[in-house]
């Protein structure tokens, strides 16, 4: 058997007060949320993608630092698993032994940090690079996910705080690096001709 962290002690009562609120909710809210943070993703993905696109106009470094944005965060979202495996806290569904509208994981599928949380706000400060606009939308966008994976019993609210930390202080520490080389690793791709298409409109 694997020892694993029981977080319950930490914010418990604020985690079944919102699965509480859930269960009690009508019942499109809850698919709604439920819909979210199931196919939310797709929204950062798309968001990338729009950036990129706008981007090329901008120029070859602007192109670069929105093609960079997908690759900061899956490792955002390594090296959150990377935290998970460390801590090792049991998910609140199968600590507290309450329903929710999110499926209750097999053991072994740890909480801390959330995964969802992390991702979104990685791609959140991310695109902040990328653009303002941009950066807005999904800073919204990772904020609704970040509570939607509390609503749905999947985390604790400090579960989603961590996944908040770890994914944004990554993708902050990565773009920052890649703002000093985006205009040396464009003049690189653009003599190339799958960097010419990709970095120029």
């Amino acid at each position: 058997m694997i020892l694993a962290f029981d977080g319950s002690s930490i914010d418990g009562t604020a985690y079944t007060d919102v699965v509480h609120l859930a269960q009690r909710s009508p019942v499109w809210l809850d698919d709604s949320v439920s819909l979210w943070t199931t196919f939310g993703m797709a929204l950062f993905a798309a968001l990338m993608l729009v950036g990129w696109w706008r981007a090329r106009r901008t120029g070859p470094a602007a192109a670069v630092t929105a093609l960079v944005v997908p690759a900061v965060v899956v490792l955002a979202y390594a090296v959150d698993m990377g935290v998970k495996m460390v801590v090792r806290e049991d998910r609140p569904c199968q600590s507290l032994h309450v329903s929710t509208l999110e499926a209750c994981p097999a053991p072994g599928d740890w909480s801390f940090p959330s995964n969802h949380a992390a991702v979104a706000a990685a791609a959140a400060v991310a695109l902040v690079f990328v653009s303002r606009r941009l950066g807005a939308v999904a800073v919204l966008a990772a904020l609704a996910m970040g509570a939607s994976r509390v609503w749905v019993g999947a985390h604790y609210p400090h579960d989603v705080l961590a996944g908040v930390v770890v994914g944004g202080l990554v993708a902050l520490a990565a773009m920052l690096v890649l703002r000093q080389q985006s205009t040396a690793l464009a003049r690189r791709l653009t003599t190339k001709r799958l960097g010419s298409v990709l970095l120029t409109a």
